[in-house]
């Protein structure tokens, strides 16, 4: 995980499927949600409400909203949409953002271009978010709401259509008497591409030429033509227009229109002073306004839409977008608010227990949906950290993914995707963990010329920052995407998938042992998730992944009928295991080395690096899948209890989750704060910075090892399902942030808005999904192979959980789980799916079994030793099916 340039801290580099959703409810949610009144179309899950709430944890009216009244100004919306996204403030208005071009990531964008900086509200001369101060912000399933208090009752609601390039803004007004409204609506352009960025060479402020504006047809059009002054720089012709259905009734052009944000604040270079602006150093934007005039009804709901739309293409096609957008607004929030009907209805869990964690599941559902990006004909370039602009290498013509994180990281990763694929295939959301490794393919083959290297960094412009065969790359990602090919595999029984990715899946391994080995001795070399001084060349996640995809590649070959591949996986893999504690375990850190081989110690032949680094879990996190043995994570159970039980200590967790880097004894100059747990003097401070991602690898782990209890996997999944639902925690309601605040990481709304981490990470969600479905409820689908496991396991001090249309291949399940006194209770209902089905339980620890019975009748079982604890395994019959346990 990589800091950014200014910030202290950043990121990295029973429902069914069926089930229908009628146009006439989708009519009435899209009324109400216009109306700020919640929704009750969307079916869900029981509500917080039915449990006393956590952490004061809001809803409106249902699930499928939250919102916040305080600090607006200070907190960022965001609003997302496959082909476009916008992001503000929460009262209205649009601080400069971000720090990969400082302070123009935010606004409206639409991939790989940014449109427009912001749009601003004028209602009889007072700008909405300033002059009338927004009461509550409103986040909901797929889009969000701003309430402006007065007698003239004013609402804001803003939504991007899937498919589309363009966003949609909706201002509803109600006024008690009859009334003349004038609307004068402010727009400045910012038409530029996501890359170059600030510090690169070329850098955004010679890649970005200056903008025209024209008004035409009551729309407001601005332009960017022409050809950057740098090699293999091409022409481009960028546009975005802004308009509504109503007819203006006098327009503007300049170069200013930012609303109550005019006379602009410039951004600084560097420094965190003036700590909000309004636009950036490279901006060569310019503006318009648009003047209507409302006649309003007395008591009667009146609502404006407008459109922003826009194309690096060509002219034409924005117009298309923009015409498509504008002509019917509330049939498309219709349509959006029906695709978040059936995310929200997919993995529908009842966890009465923990009703956060309940809610968490259904807001990060939300939040995958929300991290979607395509981006179309990426010219794909190896720019080499920034500092090359080379011609491009091919084009890919489209291209699908899980952004990264808003609004800095929207684009294309890697290691992000592997992780987040986890989480989707929980979610049932298969489709774009399949386009996002496609994507990673095909760029990866074009920049790296079929190497078998996975590209780490892509721009929606096809810019290759980080991960072609000149530079280090990121080793950890080319041995896990083996693992994320075989995850959607077992999930989904897609064979023709398989057949897609599988040659690129086999030159993925044989590249690190090709390429990544130089020593030869099995651990691979290269940079990986953790990129901190001190390092040894050889990396412990690395070497924690690759042992896991060498057994899912292994699983791959044998489905394939490649004896050859499999029986090379099978016999590296048996030697890394075999070796894998003695090389990397360190008795007296009671964890893991970080990494081995010190490339400037000579006499440090693969002696272990300890730095407390988070990937010390990894070892407890990843699963490994090996024939004729129940699945468990390469730490030995001894090793496993010692360094999970060490992780849980204040050196390494904080209030909201695990440590970046923990504390302890070390010979940097700056010291470390806290008692040490351990007495190895490491070469690093800590760095007590509560990723999203090291907390959820944190949950795995406990999880893989069954150890689900208030002190264990609770205190993980509750850290991250705080930030993402505590009221006074969050930044925007509801998102899952990339940072935690933390001792060493001040929380994000405190801080300047082009010093931020992200807002909504996407791969923290897998510390959500995974161990709420993959263990409390124990489904394990193993479709490749005809086959599905769900076998629970009852958290601690919870007596009932449950999940419903838990999405498996073109099926779903049903799972339940209970205790009751001395019966341990699974039910399982299966639609949809051929498979042979074991159900099952993990008995609670030092429980024996009396009875078991089958639908019934008592039925003979299996009691499995397994890293989660002992499970009690029973073929099921038909579809439904009921487990009774009896205990002694």
């Amino acid at each position: 995980m990589t800091p950014h340039p200014t910030a202290t801290v950043a990121r990295p580099p029973g429902r069914r499927l069926r089930r229908t959703h009628t146009s006439g409810i989708g009519l009435l949610a899209a009324a109400t949600i216009l109306a700020g009144v919640a929704s009750t179309a969307t079916a869900g899950p029981p509500t917080q409400s039915s449990a006393a709430p956590a952490y004061g944890v809001q809803q409106d009216g249902g699930p499928n909203e939250l919102s916040e009244t305080t600090r607006l100004q200070d907190r960022r919306s965001l609003v997302v949409g496959d082909r476009a996204y916008a992001m503000g403030d929460e009262s209205g208005l649009y601080p400069a953002s971000g720090w990969h071009i400082r302070g123009e990531m935010a606004g409206f964008w639409s991939q790989p271009i940014k449109l427009l900086d912001g749009l601003w509200f004028g209602v009889d001369g007072a700008w909405l978010g300033k002059d009338v101060q927004a009461a509550k912000y409103t986040s909901g399933h797929g889009y969000q709401r701003i309430d402006y208090p007065g007698d003239l009752g004013v609402k804001r609601t803003d939504f991007v259509p899937d498919g589309l390039r363009a966003t949609l803004v909706g201002l509803t007004f109600t006024s008690p008497t009859a009334k003349t409204v004038k609307l004068d609506v402010d727009a400045h352009s910012e038409l530029m591409p996501s890359y170059p960025w600030g510090w690169t060479t070329p850098n955004a402020g010679t890649a970005n030429l200056p903008d025209t504006g024209s008004y035409g047809d009551g729309v407001l059009q601005f332009r960017e033509q022409g050809t950057p002054p740098f090699t293999n720089a091409q022409p481009h012709d960028y546009t975005a227009l802004v308009g509504s259905s109503l007819r203006p009734t006098a327009h503007a052009l300049g170069p200013n229109h930012r609303g109550p944000q005019d006379p602009a604040v410039i951004c600084p270079a560097d420094g965190l002073t003036p700590a909000r602006c309004d636009d950036s150093l490279v901006g060569k934007g310019t503006g318009g306004r648009l003047t209507y005039s409302l006649d309003l009804k007395p008591g009667k709901s009146t609502t404006a839409w407008f459109a922003v739309a826009g194309s690096d293409q060509s002219r034409s096609e924005a117009s298309r977008e923009f015409r498509r957008a504008i002509s019917a607004p509330e049939k498309l929030l219709e349509a959006k608010l029906s695709d978040r009907a059936k995310i929200a209805s997919m993995t529908a869990v009842d966890l009465p227990g923990d009703r956060l964690l309940q809610q968490s599941v259904e807001w990060s559902k939300q939040n995958l949906a929300d991290s979607v990006q395509e981006s179309r004909d990426l010219q794909i370039r190896d720019v080499n950290e920034g500092k090359d602009y080379p011609a491009p290498a091919g084009t890919v013509d489209s291209a699908r993914w899980f952004g990264a994180g808003f609004p800095d990281y929207p684009w294309l990763f890697a290691t992000d995707g592997e992780y987040t694929a986890y989480a989707a295939v929980a979610a049932g959301q298969f489709a774009v963990a399949k386009e996002h490794l496609r994507a990673l393919r095909e760029v990866s083959d074009l920049l790296n010329n079929r190497s078998g290297k996975v590209a780490h960094e892509v721009m929606p412009t096809g810019d290759v920052y980080f991960g072609s065969n000149q530079s280090a790359g990121n080793t950890d990602e080319t041995v896990k995407f083996p693992s994320a090919v075989a995850l959607l595999w077992r999930w989904t029984g897609d064979k023709r998938f398989v057949d897609e990715m599988y040659d690129f899946a086999v030159r993925n391994l044989q590249y690190v042992y090709r390429e990544l080995d130089d020593d030869g001795d099995g651990w691979p070399e290269g940079l990986a998730n953790v990129e901190r001084a001190g390092m040894g060349v050889e990396k412990l996640d690395s070497t924690v992944y690759l042992a896991r995809g060498l057994r899912d590649l292994a699983d791959l070959a044998a489905a394939k009928g490649d004896q050859q591949t499999r029986q090379w996986a099978t016999a590296k893999a048996d030697d890394l295991e075999s070796r894998f504690e003695t090389q990397w375990w360190v008795a007296q850190a009671f964890g893991y080395a970080d990494s081995v081989d010190d490339a400037a110690n000579p006499a440090n032949d693969n002696t272990p690096i300890f730095q407390r680094h988070w990937i010390g879990v990894t070892p407890m996190e990843a699963t490994l899948v090996r024939p004729g043995r129940p699945a468990s994570p390469l730490a030995s159970p001894e090793h496993a209890k010692i360094a999970l039980d060490q992780r849980e200590k204040p050196c390494y967790t904080g209030e909201f989750g695990l440590f970046h880097t923990g504390t302890g004894p070390t010979s940097d100059p700056a010291g470390n704060p806290l008692p040490p747990c351990d007495p190895v003097v490491s070469t690093v401070k800590s760095e007590r910075a509560i990723f999203g991602l090291n907390t959820a690898i944190m949950a795995v782990a406990e999880g893989n090892f069954g150890r689900l209890g208030t002190n264990q996997q609770r205190v993980y999944t509750t850290g991250n399902a705080r930030i993402q639902l505590d009221p006074t925690v969050w930044e925007t309601p509801g998102a899952m942030p990339e940072i935690a605040p933390s001792p060493d990481a001040p929380a994000n709304i405190n801080r300047p808005f082009y010093d931020r981490s992200m807002a909504l990470q996407a791969w923290g969600a897998y510390g959500i999904l995974w161990p709420v479905v993959a263990q409390q409820l124990g489904v394990s689908p193993d479709l490749g192979h005809g086959r599905l496991a769900i076998v629970p396991q009852l958290p601690e001090g919870q007596n009932k959980i449950a999940g419903s249309n838990i999405r498996l291949g073109s099926g779903s399940a049903d799972v339940s789980a209970s205790l009751v006194n001395k019966e341990l209770r699974t039910n399982v209902r299966i639609e949809g799916i051929k498979a042979n089905v074991t159900i099952g339980a993990v008995l609670p620890a030092g429980a024996e079994v009396a009875r078991v019975a089958l639908d019934g009748r008592g039925t003979a079982y299996k009691l499995v030793p397994t890293a989660r604890g002992t499970e009690v395994q029973v073929v099921a019959r038909g579809t439904s099916s009921s487990l009774k346990i009896t205990l002694r």
